[in-house]
């Protein structure tokens, strides 16, 4: 195993980040794939991972619009 330099991580990632090559919203399959094998390769480093996942924009520009719902 490698010596790590931090035994716990927070990550926080914006629903921006799997939007990959997606012009105005959605998800990227290759892009959920790679950050989720990151992950796996830095827990198995023997770290602990915490993960926030964003996607307030992608829920209330979409789903939220259908029901009325303002977008701020």
């Amino acid at each position: 195993m490698e010596t790590t330099r931090y035994k716990r991580v927070l990550l926080k990632l914006s629903g921006e980040a799997f939007q990959g090559e997606q012009k105005d919203y959605g998800l990227d399959a290759g892009v959920l794939s790679g950050i989720a094998l990151q992950i796996k390769n830095v827990r198995e480093m023997g770290v602990d991972i915490s993960v926030v996942v964003g996607g307030g924009n992608i829920f209330r520009g979409a789903t939220g619009a259908q029901s009325g719902m303002d977008r701020a």
